[in-house]
């Protein structure tokens, strides 16, 4: 129970902040400009860059975790400044990670131009990209069958409760003062992570390493025949997830609502209070109805939601049903973002926690963090532009990278609910033997 207890505080903490720093550039995106004076482009470069620093920290994620453990994952700076850190091997500097997020915050907050946005923005990234993978994975070791994916889906449901609570303050106040608040649960989490053990799987693991010496977690070994399955399940989540204009949505979303002639203080406030109970639905439903089902109505609801956007620009384009575009402009949005608390905002990540053998756990998470954040790169940054080009072809796009998402997840995604890691590893591993 305290392993349990002590893995939810150090996941509630981190997926209410990293949310926050995902939603943070909707909110502050007018602020900034109009305080700053900050070009389109430059702005785009701010809102995609966290998306950059998030494809350093995957790089380094599994390997890191695998090599000095999930609890040991904030020693980032040991293996990238081994002389800094050189005669620090026996102080277990837990805290370190969260320097990423105290330092990005800071920067937003003290601010005068591009490059120290963009500089703490970037911080941000790096401190996200190590905490998406570290975060299910520890879950994932540490809980029984039966209340795996519950645990699971409320810690990361915390991502929709930081997001709804962005929308909700970040409405009434500055966007610096929002960069202050965003600091906070980074200085909460230097208390938590002092309470928080080691995965006994991942201590287990690195005993029979000892003994062995021998391993499979490199990268080529991944596309051997044995583990192809698993890493097409994989990279394929990570694409579904974030190839859906998830990014464009989060990063976006007051340009979106202007440009659809909706107050975008409510249109936030009903964004908040849509996703909300779609979290709770998900963490009560996973373990019942199992992570596939749910995942395949998040992908639908998805689909619909961008369809339903798409054809509100498509009707101020062609001058019909004016009057009424902007309030299927705002379904539209609140069907998506619904839909993706409702199963898409947590389940790939528990299933890839859950799907991957501890012994090439390091470099699949690796592969798979760094595609999920190279494409939320590609969407985050595309974005503006292609919004530019045409609202409606961009959100007829992305209603058809939902489709996708419908169908792989129907013919290839397994269901692991009230099955064991082992169990789980052992029936996918077989498939390609």
């Amino acid at each position: 129970m305290y392993l349990h207890l002590c893995g939810r505080l150090r996941c509630l903490h981190w997926w209410l902040s990293i949310n926050l720093q995902a939603s943070y550039s909707s909110l502050a995106e007018s602020g900034i400009i109009a305080d700053l004076g900050l070009t389109v482009a430059e702005y785009s470069v701010f809102g995609s860059i966290m998306t950059g620093g998030a494809m350093l920290g995957a790089v380094i994620s599994g390997r890191m975790t695998d090599f000095i453990g999930r609890r040991r994952v904030c020693m980032f700076f040991k293996y990238t400044i081994p002389l800094l850190l050189e005669y620090m091997n026996n102080i277990k500097t837990l805290w370190v990670l969260d320097i990423f997020y105290i330092v990005g915050w800071l920067a937003i907050i003290f601010a005068e131009g591009a490059w120290l946005l963009d500089l703490g923005r970037l911080s941000l990234g790096i401190g996200f990209g190590l905490t998406c993978y570290v975060g299910p994975v520890y879950l994932a070791e540490i809980t029984p069958k039966n209340v795996r994916g519950l645990l699971m889906s409320i810690s990361q449901s915390m991502t929709g409760y930081g997001a709804s609570f962005t929308f909700l303050v970040g409405s009434f106040v500055t966007w610096r003062s929002l960069a202050i608040i965003g600091c906070i649960p980074s200085l909460l989490l230097l208390l938590a992570l002092f309470f928080i053990p080691e995965s006994p799987r991942w201590l287990d693991y690195i005993e029979n390493q000892r003994l062995q010496q021998n391993s499979d977690d490199n990268v080529l070994n991944l596309f051997r025949r044995k583990y192809l399955h698993i890493v097409i399940i994989g990279v394929g989540l990570m694409v579904v997830q974030t190839s859906d204009g998830l990014c464009g949505f989060l990063f976006y979303m007051s340009e979106i609502f202007d440009s659809a002639g909706i107050s975008s203080t409510l249109g936030f406030i009903l964004v908040a209070v849509v996703q909300i109970p779609s979290f709770v639905l998900t963490a009560a439903l996973i373990d019942k109805f199992g992570r596939r089902t749910l995942l395949m109505a998040s992908a639908t609801g998805q689909c619909l939601g961008c369809f339903l956007t798409g054809l509100s620009y498509f009707l101020q384009d062609v001058d019909w049903w004016k009057e009424a575009s902007p309030i299927l402009a705002l379904i539209g949005v609140l069907v998506y973002m619904g839909s993706y608390a409702f199963g898409m905002a947590q389940i790939p990540w528990i299933v890839v926690s859950e799907i991957l053998p501890i012994n090439v756990k390091g470099s699949a998470g690796t592969l798979c963090n760094l595609v999920n954040w190279f494409c939320s790169w590609v969407v985050s940054y595309t974005f503006n532009y292609s919004f530019s080009w045409s609202p409606t072809g961009t959100f007829f796009i992305y209603a058809g990278m939902c489709g996708f998402g419908v169908a792989f997840i129907a013919k290839l995604v397994p269901e692991t609910k009230g099955r064991t890691l082992e169990e789980i590893h052992a029936s996918l591993t077989h498939i390609m033997q």
